[in-house]
C-alpha cells in the first residue's frame, strides 16, 4: 500500500562568493523582521493590552533594502512568529526570543511554479539561481519549500521538503517493547540490549582541549582590545568547536536514525515508555547523559516512520510501573522493595528471577498490545 508523505532532505551546497553575500544578506534580513516585528508586537500590547497584527510589507517602506532579498522569506517569518505565538498562548511553550546574528542563521522560501528546482549537481533558488550541491540520496517528488541554513563550522545546507510516495513495509507479525535508559541505549522485550554509545562522552576530552584554547584566544582579544570578530586565532578556534559539536549531533543523528528504522522494519507494534525528559534533565547529576542519549529524538523518528510505513506505535502512560512489576505474575513492588541500585530481583511469589530492564521492557510490550487492541495508539503528531 502506498502512502503520500512529507519528507526533508538535507543537501550540502558549495555558493560562490557572490551566493554567500545574498546568503549572508537574506539571514540579516529575517533575522531583523522576526526582532523588529516581535519588538513591536511587545511595544504595542504593553500599550494597548492587544495583540498587533503586523507583517513585513509594511517595514519596506522605511527599510528599502528589505527588497533585495526573497519575499516569500520574510513572509515565512511572519508565519513563524504567528505560531511561536500561538504556541506561548495555547499550549504554554516559551514566549518567542529574539534572535542573534550567527546563531542558527536560516530562511525558508518556497516553491512556486518552478522556483526551487534541482538537477544532477545544483539546486536552483529564488533571486539567485542555482547553486552546487553534493546530494546524498536522490530526490523524488515534488519539491514544497527550501530552507537554507549556515553552520558556526562554515557549511552551508538546504534542506528540501519534497511531497513524495512511499510504501508500507511488509508485516512480520512480530511486536516489541521498549526500555530506554542510559547504561544500555534501549533493552527490548526479547531480551537484546542495545549499548549507549555516549557521543558525547567520546569525544568529551577533544571538545574541552577545544574549547579550553577558544577561552585563551578570547582573553587575548581583550587583553589587546580587539573585538572577537576581528581575532582571526579567535575565530579559527571558534570553529574548530564547531566541527567537534558537528560531528557529534552527526554520528548521533545516524546511530538514532538507523536504529529507529530497523525497530519499524522488524516489528508491527513498537511499545515504547513516554518519559518527562524535561522533568528528568532538572537532575543536574544525570542532565548531561539524558541529552546525550536523546531519547526525545529517537522517540519522534520511531513515530513519523511507524507513521509513513504503516507499523504502529504505542506510548506507555510513564506512571505506568513497567520495572516493580513481575512480567509472569504481575506481583507488585513496592518503591521501598526495588531501589535504583538493585538491577535483579527475585518475584516473592513466582519466585522468578527477573533482569530489572528486560522485565520493564517485557511489561512494556504487554501494555502496549492492550492499548493497540484498545485503538488507543499514538502516531507522529501525538509523540512528535
Amino acid at each position: 500500500m502506498q502512502k503520500q508523505i512529507l519528507k526533508a532532505h538535507k543537501v550540502r551546497l558549495y555558493p560562490n562568493e557572490d551566493q554567500q553575500i545574498f546568503f549572508a544578506k537574506s539571514f540579516g534580513c529575517t533575522r531583523f523582521i522576526w526582532n523588529r516585528m516581535l519588538s513591536d508586537k511587545i511595544d504595542h500590547y504593553n500599550e494597548h493590552k492587544t495583540e498587533l497584527k503586523n507583517t513585513p510589507a509594511q517595514y519596506k517602506k522605511e527599510f528599502e533594502w528589505l527588497k533585495e532579498v526573497d519575499s516569500l522569506a520574510l513572509a515565512n517569518v511572519q508565519q513563524n512568529l504567528r505560531a511561536a505565538y500561538n504556541k506561548f498562548f495555547k499550549q504554554g511553550a516559551r514566549f518567542p526570543k529574539f534572535k542573534k546574528k550567527g546563531i542558527k542563521d536560516s530562511y525558508t522560501t518556497n516553491n512556486q511554479k518552478g522556483t526551487v528546482t534541482i538537477t544532477d549537481s545544483t539546486v536552483k533558488l529564488p533571486k539567485i539561481g542555482h547553486i552546487n550541491a553534493k546530494f546524498p540520496s536522490e530526490i523524488n517528488g515534488l519539491i514544497k519549500s527550501a530552507t537554507i541554513s549556515h553552520t558556526l563550522s562554515g557549511k552551508y545546507f538546504v534542506s528540501l521538503l519534497v511531497e513524495t510516495i512511499v510504501n508500507e513495509l511488509p508485516k512480520t507479525h512480530s511486536n516489541i517493547g521498549i526500555d530506554l535508559g542510559l547504561t544500555d541505549f534501549i533493552v527490548l522485550s526479547d531480551g537484546r540490549k542495545v549499548a549507549n554509545p555516549k557521543f558525547l562522552s567520546k569525544l568529551q576530552d577533544k571538545l574541552a582541549r577545544a574549547q579550553k584554547m577558544l577561552a585563551k584566544r578570547r582573553a587575548v582579544a581583550k587583553v589587546a582590545n580587539r573585538k572577537l570578530s576581528d581575532s582571526r586565532n579567535y575565530q579559527k578556534h571558534k570553529t574548530k568547536v564547531a566541527k567537534v559539536y558537528e560531528k557529534i549531533t552527526n554520528t548521533r543523528k545516524d546511530f538514532l536514525h538507523k536504529l529507529s528504522f530497523n525497530l519499524i522494519k522488524n516489528h508491527d507494534v513498537i511499545a515504547i515508555e513516554d518519559l518527562n525528559v524535561k522533568g528528568m534533565v532538572k537532575n543536574h547529576k544525570l542532565a548531561k547523559a539524558i541529552s546525550d542519549s536523546s531519547w526525545s529524538s529517537f522517540t519522534t523518528m520511531l513515530a513519523y516512520k511507524a507513521d509513513w510505513y504503516g507499523k504502529t506505535l504505542v506510548k506507555i502512560d510513564r506512571w505506568f510501573p513497567s520495572s516493580k512489576t513481575c512480567s509472569n505474575c504481575n506481583h507488585l513492588l513496592t518503591k521501598a522493595e526495588l531501589p535504583l541500585s538493585v538491577r535483579m530481583w527475585n518475584c516473592p511469589s513466582c519466585l522468578q528471577q527477573n533482569d530489572r530492564d528486560i522485565n520493564a521492557s517485557i511489561n512494556i510490550l504487554h501494555q502496549g498490545l492492550i492499548l493497540a487492541k484498545q485503538s488507543k495508539t499514538v502516531g507522529a503528531t501525538g509523540l512528535a
